[in-house]
């Protein structure tokens, strides 16, 4: 069943920030689910995930799970996720490779809605950092997300027409992201904790150079919260929202989606998100432009 507003169109995306929020989405997702649901994972170890997981296996929705196989705390933690997962009726694929973790954080129900997250399905994640999610009905994105991840399943190369809203590493992101940046017109904001790539720090201190405002906010704590998701706000038009940093190995190695919000009432939520972290007394706020460059 294809979901619409009032007015006949898909309903539009929306942002989630708040703390309380997070795990209720990705918990509605999941129940208002009637025949598929494709998810991947790098951690999960949250119980009403699971649970609502088997509820829906339960109903009869087809689970797939696509998780990494190569994480921190190795493959006996691997392999509870997996168990886990298969108990609650879930169909588990490995991402095997012998380097590359399977960093990608998104699920997808039926015809829609999608989600694309900054953070893992877990109780710290949901509880205690900042972090983001994107729900969108917009069917190229559903589309997009699903062919991406039969492809990541069988091992075959990146679907060519997914949506250029989706920002996909390694084969697109360092290109997407650079394309972003160079198109700003008044200012770039930025969350991400792991931001270290000499290319992209250089443009930014160009873009810095050129007049623009840029923020960056790579503390690791931002008010009582652990700095985790990649925000991106870029001239209070348009945000970017995913797991992916912009660091070497998030653009040219590992598998990363973030994807690209510019519906009004949904980037006015990822600015909501800033001005809080700017009232927060220990957020760690950059200096404004003019003060302040960003160095390695």
């Amino acid at each position: 069943m294809t979901v619409r507003s009032a007015s006949g169109r898909p309903p539009k995306d929306r942002v989630v920030t708040s703390v309380g929020d997070r795990r209720n989405t990705i918990v509605k997702v999941i129940r208002n689910a009637r025949r598929t649901i494709a998810m991947s994972f790098f951690r999960c170890n949250d119980p009403q995930i699971f649970t609502e997981l088997a509820r829906a296996a339960a109903r009869g929705v087809h689970v797939e799970a696509l998780v990494t196989s190569r994480a921190r705390g190795g493959k006996s933690e691997l392999k509870k996720l997996c168990a886990a997962l298969e108990q609650t009726g879930a169909t588990v694929h490995a991402y095997h490779d012998p380097v590359v973790k399977y960093h990608a954080k998104y699920l997808v129900a039926d015809d829609g809605p999608a989600v694309v997250a900054s953070f893992n399905f877990t109780r710290k994640c949901f509880e205690r950092t900042c972090d983001a999610l994107v729900m969108t009905y917009d069917r190229e994105v559903v589309e997009g997300l699903k062919a991406l991840m039969a492809a990541d399943r069988d091992r075959r190369p990146l679907p060519a027409a997914v949506s250029p809203r989706l920002i996909i590493g390694p084969e697109r992101a360092r290109r997407q992201y650079t394309a972003l940046i160079e198109h700003a017109h008044s200012s770039l904001r930025l969350i991400d904790p792991k931001l270290s790539d000499p290319e992209l720090v250089t443009l930014l201190n160009a873009r810095h150079e050129d007049g623009l405002t840029v923020e960056v906010f790579g503390t690791r704590r931002l008010g009582h919260l652990k700095s985790h998701g990649k925000i991106l706000l870029i001239d209070d038009r348009i945000a970017v929202v995913g797991g992916l940093a912009l660091a070497a190995i998030s653009l040219d190695v590992r598998r990363e989606v973030a994807i690209v919000v510019e519906e009004p009432s949904a980037v006015a939520d990822v600015k909501e998100l800033f001005r809080t972290i700017d009232a927060a007394p220990t957020a760690g706020r950059p200096s404004t432009a003019g003060a302040w460059e960003l160095t390695l």
